[in-house]
């Protein structure tokens, strides 16, 4: 089968296709002003010779160019990376401050390279190829009419999937240093505004909520900068089609692998032109680019979907889950773990850890995490971050000792870490009290107790891995849960001068991803976890380095059935990570029965949160056959094609399933948050399923075949002559209830 060439170039008229059969994006060098022009971005179409009649050029009231050319206003052409102030008045994807105070560039074309794969990108997190087959990327080099700068912007078109990542990289070639005040990853300028905006918004403890609104003349946007990409909003956009739904419609994804602060935006012009951005957010963002250094922006990556937002979903699930997340865990299934976190929070000791993890073990549970008060003298939140040494008082044989016990149980053994914060009580603030991030002379404010270290400098992070390396060097560690429970504020370094002060927020995030990169490559088998006070920090740029995230630390299963949908939109189900944790529930003091507690955990990484030892005879067996069942059935759920059925936003009832590949198996998840009185009768439609293909519906002992199940769906009896009131009562009385549906075809093996 002859390879199908993903990037194709008129030469003469210096036009760009890059399409893949699923997605088009077309562009060109502008014959007068020599900057690139966009043309189209979206279903694929074929390839021709000249794409000139989608140029669109008027006489239009604008400032032009050039004299005598009333159609050179940059304020009327759709542009690849525009910049502000040469007659285009909308907000740019680039501005570059020169020596004498003035910020004008025009950038021209200069030429371009094809490769075959995807190039890295150095010291920061990016999507891969695993063989030069996978991807194809163009390079187009831009240089200033009027200085030594050079731009190069990079486009990688993957085969198999409707997805093209973007990045641009700064080059100072002159002899003064220039400064960069706004470095956007990626912009396109879409030829009509008729989109609603989708992102996920929210805060501690209800992260990634979908909102939907439809855009506006003006600008819209969301953003970070705390710091990190925050609970408030997540580093993803969406464009969607008014009547665009969860199967049907066009759909444009934007997300940014990056964990730092960043700017998701769009504006729309008063002739219906939608110009989409994002990347690094400009406010308190400059760079000092000095002669003959280069700067890199984090990867953009942009989906289109014709196939409504799950379509989109799916496209980014199958790219991070196999080309960004990396590493020996990436596509192994995920232990069962158990975390002492709820269990007994700082009140702990070696015999009261040992009597949980025997318990889980019991029961079938795979991983033991330790979590947050085994170091120092932490007692409380307000102390000991930042010597990372065992409290001999809760573990006399350190964790060493303690690891090796959980090993003979049978379980892998996990640590929990906060390696960017310290306590002001610890010997590494007493050694070190300019190593936090602090105005000299101006109060400091603290989150959590707690005070961020500089990770901008490589001092802090050579301590913190050299402490963190003498843990796990000497210790049987299998999985690291690394946390970060505040934002930075009073944002300055003592070791940067007053003109590099607003380069700290990146480069500290570069120090985080240095630490872990050096981790990752001592201990490449450990598998780590990523959190942030819960989802503070659940972007792309982590999932380079840990291939799972704590989506919340609300473990509430009907709160977590937002939490969830959300994050769906754009991480991979392998992704998320969940757990069942006791009632009342911590954050909410919510009842919820083991069964929904479960049933909403197992789309996830799935595991517990609680004190196993005291649950009662029916809590441990009904906790046995839930992780029998998400053991037998993880695969399914950690690599299949997820669907959502029905938000949680948008009434009583969420639903959504996983589907096989090959299209043999799924497992649904059916919840009702509230009890109604003589409901009406409901029908589950499904979808993603082999129409021609014939099913096994569990526990319902149905057979159906697949166009049955997704055009009529799933009625909750078993058939007309069911029992229909004692099927009702099982199924839908009451609060907060759930069902798990096991779909197999007739020709595969039975589950339960």
């Amino acid at each position: 089968m002859e390879k199908m060439q993903l990037i194709h170039i008129n030469e003469e008229a210096k036009e760009f296709h890059l399409s893949n059969g699923q997605v088009s994006y077309i562009f060109r060098v502008e014959p007068k002003i020599k900057q690139l022009e966009q043309f189209f971005f979206g279903k694929s179409i074929k390839h021709r010779e000249s794409f000139s009649y989608l140029v669109e050029r008027e006489n239009r009231p604008a400032n032009n160019l050039y004299e005598g050319d009333h159609t050179s206003a940059l304020e009327h052409i759709k542009q690849e990376y525009p910049g502000f102030g040469t007659t285009d008045f909308r907000y740019p994807a680039h501005q570059v401050k020169w020596p004498i105070g003035d910020r004008v560039t025009h950038l021209e074309y200069s030429s371009h390279k094809v490769r075959k794969g995807k190039p890295v990108l150095e010291g920061l997190p990016a999507t891969y190829t695993e063989n030069d087959t996978e991807a194809e990327t163009l390079t187009i080099t831009l240089k200033d009419a009027y200085s030594e700068l050079e731009v190069y912007l990079n486009y990688t078109i993957f085969a198999a999937l409707p997805v093209i990542t973007r990045s641009t990289c700064f080059v100072n070639q002159g002899s003064e240093t220039i400064e960069l005040e706004n470095v956007m990853s990626a912009s396109v300028d879409l030829p009509d505004a008729n989109y609603d905006l989708l992102h996920l918004n929210g805060a501690w403890a209800r992260e990634t909520h979908v909102e939907r609104k439809a855009l506006h003349t003006g600008l819209q946007s969301v953003s970070s900068a705390r710091g990190a990409s925050s609970h408030a909003h997540n580093p993803f956009m969406a464009l969607v089609r008014p009547d665009s739904t969860e199967t049907v419609g066009e759909v444009y994804g934007f997300s940014l692998v990056y964990s730092g602060n960043f700017s998701a935006q769009v504006e729309v012009d008063t002739y219906h032109v939608t110009r989409a951005m994002i990347g690094i957010n400009p406010f308190r963002f400059n760079w000092q680019l000095d002669p003959n250094a280069s700067f890199q922006t984090p990867e953009a990556v942009m989906v289109y979907s014709d196939k409504g937002l799950n379509g989109m979903s799916q496209a980014f699930h199958e790219l991070y889950r196999t080309r960004l997340a990396r590493g020996v865990w990436r596509d192994k299934e995920r232990p069962v773990l158990i975390n002492n976190w709820e269990a007994t929070y700082f009140d702990f000791n070696e015999n009261k850890i040992l009597e949980i993890a025997e318990n889980a073990a019991e029961l079938g549970v795979e991983l033991f995490v330790l979590d947050d008060g085994w170091f120092n003298k932490r007692n409380d939140d307000s102390t000991s971050l930042g010597d990372w040494f065992e409290d001999e008082s809760k573990l006399p044989n350190g964790i060493k000792g303690l690891s090796e016990k959980i090993h003979q149980l049978g379980l892998k053994f996990g640590l929990w870490f906060e390696p960017e914060m310290v306590n002001k009580d610890t010997t590494l603030y007493e050694q070190h009290p300019d190593w936090i991030i602090q105005v000299p002379g101006k109060n400091v404010s603290h989150g959590r107790n707690q005070f961020v270290l500089d990770f901008s400098r490589p001092e802090v992070v050579d301590n913190l891995f050299q402490q963190m390396d003498t843990i796990i060097e000497g210790s049987q560690i299998d999985y690291i849960k690394w946390d970060m429970n505040r934002y930075i504020s009073e944002a300055f370094s003592i070791s940067l001068p007053a003109d590099r002060q607003e380069e700290l927020y990146h480069r500290y995030i570069l120090g985080v991803y240095d630490l872990y990169e050096r981790l990752i490559a001592k201990y490449p088998e450990i598998l780590f976890e990523s959190c942030a006070g819960g989802g503070a920090r659940n972007d792309p740029g982590m999932l380079y380095y840990a291939p799972q995230a704590w989506a919340s630390d609300d473990t509430d299963a009907v709160e977590r059935l937002k939490i969830q949908y959300g994050t769906s939109m754009v991480y991979p189900i392998s992704s998320i990570g969940s757990h069942v944790s006791a009632v009342p529930n911590h954050q909410v003091g919510r009842m919820t029965s083991m069964d929904m507690r479960s049933h909403v955990a197992y789309f996830g990484t799935f595991g517990y949160e609680l004190d196993i030892t005291m649950l009662s005879h029916e809590e441990t067996e009904s906790i046995q056959q839930h992780i029998q069942f998400f053991k037998k059935h993880r695969k399914l759920i950690q690599q299949g094609d997820f669907y959502r059925l029905k938000s949680p936003f948008e009434g009583n009832h969420t639903a959504w399933m996983i589907v096989s590949r090959d299209q043999a198996e799924a497992v649904v998840g059916f919840y009702q948050v509230l009890g109604t009185p003589n409901p009406a009768y409901e029908r589950l439609v499904l979808t993603g399923l082999d129409p021609e293909k014939r099913y096994a519906v569990h526990p319902m002992q149905q057979e159906r075949y697949g166009d049955d199940l997704m055009a009529a769906g799933l009625i909750f009896a078993d058939d007309v002559t069911t029992d229909r009131g004692k099927e009702w009562t099982f199924n839908r009385h009451g609060d907060f209830t759930s069902n798990i549906f096991y779909l197999t075809s007739k020709n595969d093996s039975e589950g339960n």
